[in-house]
């Protein structure tokens, strides 16, 4: 086993976890009701080409942490998981970004008015229905995950390894789906950037 990092004191990492999550949280709904008129001097959605690079690669990293996890190979397991938690901070801050610059996309607006016509979504056919079906999956569970991941890594880090292998089995798979799917959202709805 590896030797604890942090010293516990479950008290204090409840209300830091907590008050992250919420600022985190609120943060992102906020500030995805706003869109600032800016001329960044290239495209804004390289913003959401970079996240859905970023959720790629969380999503290998995963993978690759449940393997080491596994294997019992725990210094690497902690060097991929602490990567991914990295990665997905800065997700989160280009996330914040391109809806600040973009603004929001409608899928299947193939002329970029903001209106999804009849004719536009019968073109967009089947496809619109699975985009929002993953959508709707993909958006509550990532609104949910964030103090999931915390815990979980709290416990690893002050060496509550029983605690934190049982919390892993509900963060894990959740953040694997939110991660994986941000991919499919950005494949689906890229087509309709303007």
């Amino acid at each position: 086993m590896l030797a604890p990092v942090l010293q516990k004191n479950d008290k204090k990492a409840w209300w830091l976890i907590g008050i992250v999550s919420f600022v985190v949280f609120a943060a992102v709904v906020l500030l995805s009701r706003i869109k600032l008129e800016v001329d960044l001097g290239f495209n804004v959605h390289a913003f959401a080409t970079f996240n859905a690079i970023v959720n790629s690669i969380v999503t290998v990293l995963l993978v690759a942490g449940l393997i080491t996890a596994k294997r019992r190979t725990l210094g690497a397991h902690k060097k991929i998981m602490i990567t991914a938690m990295i990665l997905s901070v800065l997700f989160l801050v280009s996330y914040i970004c391109h809806h600040l610059f973009a603004g929001d996309t409608k899928f299947g607006d193939l002329d970029h008015n903001g209106i999804v016509t009849e004719a536009e979504k019968a073109q967009a056919g089947g496809l619109r229905m699975f985009y929002y079906i993953i959508l709707i999956t993909h958006i509550p569970l990532a609104g949910i995950i964030l103090p999931f991941i915390l815990f979980t890594a709290y416990r690893a880090l002050i060496g509550e390894y029983p605690k934190h292998r049982k919390l892993a089995r509900i963060t894990w798979p959740i953040w694997f789906y939110v991660a994986f799917t941000g991919v499919l959202v950005y494949l689906l709805i890229s087509p309709y950037y303007n």
